[in-house]
């Protein structure tokens, strides 16, 4: 099933985080898409770097709780510390959809629960899936988006 994955990065060289996780990505599903990458400030926590962000489709064969260990595998490997709350990172990939599942769990919200909030995820988001109708909202990510523009 097609999943879609935000990867972002404010420390260090945010493009090779972002490449080197792409890359990571090819190797355990097959990529779909890959947005462009775009610059955002930060939302949340401490003052930091901007952001670079970009979103990342995938074929996934396994369930959500395996990409979501793929998915902290990479931010590992790229050196990722949590060490504050929405603070500066090497790598930070989220989940942000996987088909058409609807997951409310502790540590797992799919879809992502401020994914309608955020435009530097939905923007790359809409580039790649513009026609993804998001589980849960009964619009397509491009309505969100354009949603979300109007109230900014």
């Amino acid at each position: 099933m097609r999943a879609a994955l935000a990867l972002g990065s404010n420390l260090g060289d945010r493009q090779a985080h972002l490449d080197r996780a792409i890359a990571a990505l090819r190797r355990a599903a097959p990529l779909l898409a890959l947005s462009r990458y775009h610059e955002s400030d930060p939302v949340g926590g401490p003052p930091q770097p901007r952001f670079l962000n970009g979103v990342a489709l995938i074929e996934w064969g396994l369930g959500a709780r395996d990409l979501l260990v793929l998915a902290h595998r990479l931010e590992e490997e790229a050196g990722r510390r949590r060490t504050v709350r929405w603070g500066p990172r090497t790598l930070d990939v989220d989940l942000l959809l996987l088909g058409d599942l609807v997951l409310a769990e502790a540590d797992l919200g799919i879809p992502h629960p401020r994914l309608a909030e955020r435009a530097f995820v939905l923007a790359p988001l809409a580039e790649v899936a513009p026609e993804w109708i998001v589980p849960g909202t009964g619009k397509s990510v491009r309505e969100l988006h354009a949603d979300l523009a109007l109230h900014r």
